[in-house]
């Protein structure tokens, strides 16, 4: 495939204008072996939580795609709207191209002024990870009730308020309203799917947009995969939706200025391969 038709590099996909052929005028995304997390004793520890590509999982991007084809066409029949396509091979699949939710800037003349590229909803059906170190004050694995959050997506990802998206011009309050229900939709059918195989999913992320050539209506793009999904074995919810079994599972720390939270029962990417495969 010729580097000149990269569109975009991400932390886990490849993305590559078709030029010729049935395809033409749209994407081929390609799903790659590499893997986030963070760096533990010398070693890389996989996380779909972090943000950062500390090293490659062989065979990770054809579970991926596979994964995602699952769920692509799972939300197709649930009356969902996507840029899904079709999907060619065991890592590759074809999507509509499509404009992440995202603003110019309204000053280029100031120094140090940048666009918002993209956005990402972040759906928490429990507290852990970047969540509960920003807010540690919460029992790790309290229920949530599927908390939506917008961030901008990028090197380093910041998390951006409802209200500012707003106050900004990014979002009007009619598209800010129809993302969060159309991500808590999403985690919906995404979580009882997963309940079904007797687990929980804990949280994701989402990348929403519009097609590039449809009507102006905000669909989901990018992905559904193990990249995007934290998820665990053994929850056991009370009657308020807190899990019963977090002080075995949760394990927390606090070192040198910093929080960290890791759960014991979370499923590692790898082990989706027997997952809706």
């Amino acid at each position: 495939m010729a580097e000149k038709n990269l569109v975009y590099r991400g932390k886990s996909k490849d993305v590559f204008s078709i030029t010729d052929g049935p395809h033409k005028g749209k994407y081929r995304l390609i799903f790659t072996d590499r893997a986030t997390g963070y760096m533990e004793n010398g070693k890389p520890v996989f996380d779909p939580g972090y943000d950062v590509v500390v090293g490659e999982i062989p065979g990770k991007g054809a579970i991926a795609c596979r994964f995602a084809t699952y769920f692509f066409q799972l939300l197709k029949r649930q009356g969902v709207a996507t840029h899904y396509i079709d999907t060619i091979s065991e890592q590759e699949m074809i999507v509509e191209p499509a404009l992440p939710l995202s603003m110019e800037v309204e000053s280029p003349e100031f120094p140090g002024s940048a666009p918002l590229l993209n956005l990402e909803f972040t759906w928490r059906n429990n507290a852990t990870g970047s969540f509960w170190r920003r807010y540690p004050f919460v029992t790790p694995c309290k229920n949530l009730h599927t908390l939506v959050e917008a961030w901008t997506k990028g090197d380093s990802d910041i998390l951006i308020t409802l209200e500012a998206l707003e106050e900004t011009g990014a979002m009007n309050g009619s598209e800010i309203a129809q993302s969060v229900e159309l991500v808590k939709n999403i985690a919906e059918i995404v979580s009882q799917e997963f309940a079904s195989k007797d687990l929980h999913v804990i949280d994701g992320k989402f990348e929403l947009g519009r097609l590039k050539y449809g009507d102006g209506n905000i669909v989901l793009i990018d992905e559904i995969s193990p990249d995007v999904l934290r998820v665990c074995r053994g929850f056991t919810p009370d009657e308020s939706g807190n899990c019963t079994v977090f002080k075995q599972c949760a394990v927390t720390n606090y070192s040198e200025g910093k929080r960290t939270i890791k759960n014991r029962n979370q499923i590692s990417a790898a082990d989706f391969i027997d997952i809706f495969l």
